[in-house]
């Protein structure tokens, strides 16, 4: 080799001896230095230890389930273990620093779990990773906590984008969620925040948000109703069926009105609304002025609830909205105070008043006779209405005001509760009736029947009786046998006599032939009659002269006839 050969080689060999001592020692600082970056990274990022207390830890999983805000992951659940008194399951949570100015005492945490939210499915992740914490910070500042009670439902979310969102009260939620959307007039103009559930008890409070520009059609006559379902009715033009949408069909859905004529004020922020149960009870509340009425009524109001029809002269103008039992000590007794709403606008020409003082219309009536009565429109359901009706010679009474409420008199006449009565009356008297009384003078007719005809003195008269019939019968037979001959000779016996009553006739015609009123006979009896007549005058008068003059027989007439 040659000596620049070899002076290339050592070169080479000495640079080889220079790397291999640096190599060593770079691989171990260098895993240092990240061991350290990585520890200061962690640390550096690292938030407080929290506790948060739930129900259950279902879907919950130390050492993956996550906590997260706004899909931001803000911790990781480090440990799970069940509280002293077994009440509570108790999550530590290892935050991050970011999450450490949210951790307050306004600060809301619950299990997010799968649901539909606003067409959506959110939390679908959670089918593959498992349930996580939901945290929901507040604007407003508060104190810093470390131990927090979750919630078992999701709180009631903030909308994001600019409008109003409304209370609507309903006596139950339905088939209405998280993320329902609302309409007004066919359009989706909000949707539905969540609800209360303090409330669960007698209502439920549903926060509904309607967006900019559409919440200034929201009035304080609005009506709200529930859109969800199907409406299926049949009418005289065959089969309606109507429904507000597909989503509403499937999510459940809000949907309001408001009317054009009268206007009233835009509704504020959190305005309290009721929420009907569909379309058709919403326009049966109708808009406008309302009163709110209450009426004391003394009889069953049995079949009468809330939402039941209010009628005036057979049309409805509003609904029931509570019934209760109340104990008047004044009176010593206990009422039923129905309280109801009619919609004054119902009655054409009514606006003519609207100048009016509330109630001066319902008082004027009141004093004409205006009374409320329950009535039964179908006596198969049973259910009642309270209807408004005027009775004639009702008693004098006045409309009263209790606070902003107006009670209206109550009457018994003409009412359900007069045929209840009248029938109530009818029994008591069928009850007075000693039914005991007449089974006991019955029983005795019929034993006194009893003895009569199993008595013996109806047998021997019977025996009596018995014997009397075979006399009867014998002297029939008797007289049947003797007059058997005579019956027979009968025949002959009419020949004779129509023989007999033949010669008669032909007498009877000789006599008057030969005496009768045309014969010579009869003529010379008829002279001979005034002949007679004449011999018996002359007769006469002998027998007078020799009555006077008995001596006349001897000595002769003595003179001419003169005295």
């Amino acid at each position: 080799m040659s000596d620049s050969g070899r002076l290339l080689e050592v070169p080479a060999a000495s640079v080889q001896r220079r790397r291999r001592i640096p190599l060593v020692w770079i691989v171990p600082i260098l895993t240092a230095l990240i061991a350290i970056w990585l520890a200061w990274d962690t640390f550096s990022k690292r938030g407080p230890t929290i506790t948060i207390a739930f129900e259950t830890a279902a879907g919950l999983t130390a050492g993956q389930s996550q906590l997260k805000y706004r899909n931001v992951v803000m911790g990781t659940v480090k440990t799970i273990t069940v509280a002293p008194d077994l009440s509570k399951v108790l999550v530590t949570v290892e935050t991050v620093h970011e999450a450490e100015d949210l951790l307050t005492d306004k600060t809301i945490f619950w299990v997010v779990k799968p649901q539909l939210f606003a067409g959506n499915v959110t939390g679908l992740d959670t089918l593959l990773s498992g349930s996580y914490i939901g945290m929901r910070p507040t604007t407003e500042k508060g104190k810093p906590q470390r131990t927090f009670t979750g919630q078992r439902d999701p709180p009631v979310l903030q909308a994001s984008a600019k409008g109003t969102t409304y209370k609507l009260e309903s006596k139950r939620l339905g088939s209405i969620s998280l993320g329902s959307p609302i309409f007004f007039r066919d359009l989706e103009v909000g949707t539905v925040l969540g609800w209360d559930v303090g409330d669960l008890a007698s209502s439920v409070t549903i926060h509904a948000f309607v967006r900019e520009p559409y919440d200034k059609y929201v009035h304080e006559d609005s009506s709200f109703w529930n859109a969800s379902g199907l409406s299926v009715k049949l009418n005289a033009n065959g089969l309606d069926l109507q429904f507000e949408s597909l989503r509403a069909l499937l999510l459940g859905g809000i949907a309001f009105d408001t009317a054009t004529y009268p206007k009233s004020p835009v509704a504020a922020q959190h305005h309290r609304f009721p929420l009907y149960a569909s379309q058709e009870v919403a326009k049966s509340a109708g808009f406008g002025r309302q009163l709110q009425l209450v009426s004391n009524f003394t009889g069953s109001v049995a079949g009468l609830s809330v939402g039941a029809d209010v009628t005036l002269y057979g049309l409805k103008v509003g609904e029931v909205t509570e019934v209760e039992l109340v104990y008047e000590p004044k009176q010593d007794r206990i009422v039923a105070p129905v309280h109801y709403r009619i919609e004054a606008d119902r009655i054409t020409g009514i606006s003519a008043a609207q100048g009016l003082p509330p109630g001066t219309l319902a008082a004027e009536l009141v004093k004409r006779g205006l009374r409320a009565t329950l009535q039964a429109p179908s006596l198969i359901t049973g259910q009642k209405i309270v209807a408004l009706e005027m009775i004639p010679d009702a008693p004098p009474a006045e409309l009263t005001q209790d606070g902003t409420v107006f009670v209206v008199p109550s009457s018994e006449v003409g009412g359900f509760d007069s045929i209840t009565r009248s029938a109530n009356e009818l029994l008591s008297k069928i009850n007075r009736i000693d039914f005991d009384q007449i089974g006991r003078n019955l029983a005795g007719s019929v034993k006194g029947l009893d003895n009569i005809v199993n008595g013996a003195q109806l047998k021997t008269t019977l025996a009596a009786l018995e014997a009397a019939m075979i006399d009867v019968r014998d002297v029939a037979r008797k007289l049947d046998d003797g007059a058997t001959p005579a019956l027979k000779r009968l025949p002959d016996i009419a020949v004779q006599l129509q023989d007999s009553l033949t010669k008669a006739n032909r007498l009877i015609g000789s006599l008057d032939k030969g005496y009768g009123d045309q014969s010579k006979f009869h003529r010379d009896i008829d002279r001979l009659m005034p002949q007679l007549t004449e011999t018996a005058r002359s007769i006469r008068a002998l027998s007078d002269l020799l009555v006077r003059h008995p001596e006349a027989l001897i000595k002769g007439r003595t003179n001419t006839g003169k005295e």
